[in-house]
């Protein structure tokens, strides 16, 4: 299966409940991003993917991920095909899995329905939401590639292992710019009590050496080496070292609370070390 091109550096849009997000999808793309992604608990439309589209010109817009418990195979096929025929090869399915038992299982039969859709939502434009070994094998065989969330840059190396060569690996690293060490784990780890709870994160934790402690308590040395924080050469030089583990791309998903910096003003400062 051939490789999505999408570059080296994406970046994470927040929707807002007017249209400044639209307007802030358009200066990304001005920066030099490559790709904008559109966290999944913040799609609670399929047309909030369309209307980047629409708010841009050539930019490549991806899903962060849809769950297929939330919008069914037919749906997602409905929106692709739509996009196709107006702005063709610019949508990206980006893909979770199911939270109910079986799994995996639900989710072949998901692909099995697109691929069954006319027209089909073909492998090659989807990416999976994929973790652990199973999930990763998955994504390989199935679709273009993985979208990891929350790995560190050594499991970043093992995840291309798994993947092989010819498969998308793209990184989403959670970012805070902030250089104050206590405030920057604090707004780390309100987006972690989150996930910790969610899917396999907990299990992936395990895998990346983690132990429990650092999982009940978020430890100082979990936060580090997940969220990458600090000034903006520290974040762009972790977003570099993904790169170099085997990422095809990292996706910065910036975290903020109070007067930290807002996601645009910190695409624009990462925008001059990252995309030159």
């Amino acid at each position: 299966m051939s490789k999505l091109n999408l570059g080296p550096i994406g970046v994470t849009l927040n929707v807002s409940t007017d249209e400044t997000y639209l307007h802030e999808a358009a200066e990304l793309e001005q920066l030099g991003y490559s790709t904008i992604w559109l966290p999944g608990g913040q799609i609670d439309s399929l047309d909030r993917l369309a209307e980047v589209i629409r708010a841009t010109r050539t930019i490549r817009v991806g899903s962060a991920i849809i769950s297929p418990d939330v919008y069914a195979a037919n749906e997602v096929a409905q929106l692709y095909a739509d996009l196709e025929s107006t702005d063709p090869d610019r949508l990206v399915v980006g893909l979770g899995g199911p939270q109910k038992p079986r799994a995996l299982q639900s989710l072949h039969t998901y692909l099995d329905d697109l691929d069954g859709a006319e027209p089909p939502v073909p492998a090659t434009r989807r990416i999976l939401g994929a973790l652990g070994p199973r999930k990763l094998e998955l994504a390989r065989d199935r679709c273009a590639g993985a979208i990891p969330l929350l790995v560190t840059p050594a499991y970043t190396t093992t995840a291309r292992g798994i993947l092989g060569a010819d498969s998308t690996l793209i990184v989403d690293q959670l970012v805070v710019l902030d250089t104050d060490a206590a405030r920057a784990r604090e707004t780390a780890r309100g987006q972690l009590r989150f996930l910790s709870g969610v899917g396999g994160y907990a299990a992936g934790f395990l895998r990346m050496g983690f132990i429990e402690t650092d999982i009940a308590d978020l430890s100082d040395r979990l936060v580090d080496e997940l969220v990458s924080w600090g000034d903006a050469d520290t974040i762009a030089a972790q977003a570099s070292r993904h790169l170099a583990a085997g990422a095809d791309q990292v996706v910065l998903g910036v975290l903020n609370d109070g007067d930290q910096p807002s996601p645009i003003e910190v695409a624009r400062q990462l925008a001059s070390r990252l995309l030159g």
